[in-house]
């Protein structure tokens, strides 16, 4: 087989390529065996015809599809590795010529991994963050704590305030008539959580317990449903239930309670010990993700529509695995937000450029400060899979394999190398 290629346009290429007219034969060979078994011959068995009463009969020709359909993909795939080329997308096959004891030549029209002209990488300047921490933020958290044990009390006589639990029935009427999804019975809202439509449950503040009243209501112009967009709405209630929250007091016997310390100071010591941690973290990766961002900036690459649709679609896919761990589908979220595919997809066509432009710079310095992944490296990043999964580490190495996805976990590994580089060899503004 021989094969050469050349650039036509910015990121696209044209392979050409002959087979030699022994691996014709073969694949002639191969679609006879296939084809046989499924014509009618007279006075012979299904898969018993021999083969020159079927080209006398069908013709040789009728076989060329077939043969087209198993030799071009090898080929091109043995194209490919040879001329070290990077595809991104299926290419377009134009045959020139083909037949029995014939070389095949065709040509395969693809687009290919652009390249990147790197800008300043090193020696990157930014502004070191404060990771100190202040009492005020200790005692944020402590309140978040406290709400979060808190006790709900039943509130039998007085009004509802913002912050309470509240179990109501509703029913909502737009131009008198009600609207699908109006309607509930013994709801439980939390006052103040910015659950309900704008204006809502302000509006329940000060009922009292089996108090019934009408809320008039505006729906947002964003809103998912669109025969409700922008509609004044009168929701009848009736309020069953009211619940306060009754917080525990901030003292040693709560430290006890929530920690493994016995007074407030030191839980509160330990608090301040792990926002700071936070703090750090949130910081180094802020930063790793600046460094990115700006080598990003500073190189000049022209990306392929096509690879910023498929990791769009990518995105997708990982949207709709976020929505399962949460009980969700598309299905679900398309309907809540009245959205389509096309228009979430659409949403991350910016973050998915991004992506795919973070991605190609830092292939691109890895590649030119030789940045590899070690087989050391490589053992670990399986051994720590291996760990989370409860699998031998040869069952991820051939579950990887088998997958195609091996050459994904090594780009994983060169790609944390190359941030790390990053951050090695920058400066502090």
């Amino acid at each position: 087989m021989k094969a050469s290629w050349e650039k036509i346009e910015k990121n696209v290429a044209v392979l050409d390529i002959e087979v030699d007219a022994d691996q014709v034969a073969a694949s002639l060979d191969k679609a006879f065996k296939k084809v046989v078994n499924k014509v009618n011959v007279p006075g012979f068995r299904k898969g018993k015809v021999p083969r020159a009463i079927f080209e006398s009969k069908f013709g040789v020709e009728s076989l060329y599809q077939d043969a087209l359909d198993i030799i071009v993909p090898e080929a091109y795939i043995a194209a490919v590795q040879e001329t070290g080329i990077q595809p991104v997308d299926r290419p377009e096959v134009d045959v020139e010529q083909f037949g029995k004891g014939q070389v095949l030549k065709f040509k395969a029209k693809v687009t290919v991994k652009p390249e990147v002209e790197l800008g300043e990488y090193k020696g990157i300047a930014l502004e070191a963050p404060s990771v100190d921490v202040t009492a005020e933020e200790v005692n944020e958290e402590l309140e978040k704590l406290q709400k979060r044990h808190a006790e709900l009390v039943p509130v039998e006589e007085g009004a509802t305030q913002n912050g309470d639990i509240v179990v109501i029935d509703f029913e909502g009427f737009v131009d008198g008539l009600p609207f699908e999804g109006g309607k509930a019975e013994r709801y439980s809202l939390e006052l103040g959580s910015g659950s309900f439509i704008p204006g809502f449950e302000e509006q329940v503040i000060g009922l009292e317990k089996d108090g019934e009243k009408d809320i008039t209501v505006t729906f947002p112009e964003n809103y998912h449903a669109e025969e409700l967009k922008g509609k004044e709405a009168v929701f009848k209630i009736k309020l069953h239930d009211i619940k306060r929250k009754n917080l525990p007091a901030l003292d040693d016997e709560f430290a006890k309670d929530v920690s493994e310390f016995d007074t407030l100071d030191e839980y509160k010591a330990d608090l301040e010990s792990k926002l700071k941690e936070r703090k750090q973290s949130e910081a180094d990766r802020k930063k790793e993700n600046d460094l990115v961002e700006k080598a990003s900036e500073t190189a000049q690459v022209e990306i392929p529509e096509v690879m910023i649709n498929d990791e769009a679609e990518q995105m997708v896919k990982e949207f709709e695995n976020r929505l399962r761990t949460q009980g969700m589908n598309i299905d679900m979220y398309y309907q809540f937000t009245g959205q389509s595919a096309e228009d979430l997809k659409g949403q991350m066509r910016s973050d998915a450029e991004k992506r795919v432009r973070n991605n190609l710079v830092l292939e691109a310095i890895a590649k030119a400060e030789n940045l590899e992944a070690t087989e050391e490296e490589i053992n670990a990043e399986l051994e720590n899979l291996a760990q989370m999964y409860g699998r031998s580490v040869d069952e991820i190495r051939t579950i990887f394999a088998s997958n195609g996805n091996l050459g994904s976990l090594l780009q994983d590994i060169v790609n944390r190398k190359t941030v790390k580089f990053l951050v090695d060899n920058s400066k502090t503004a």
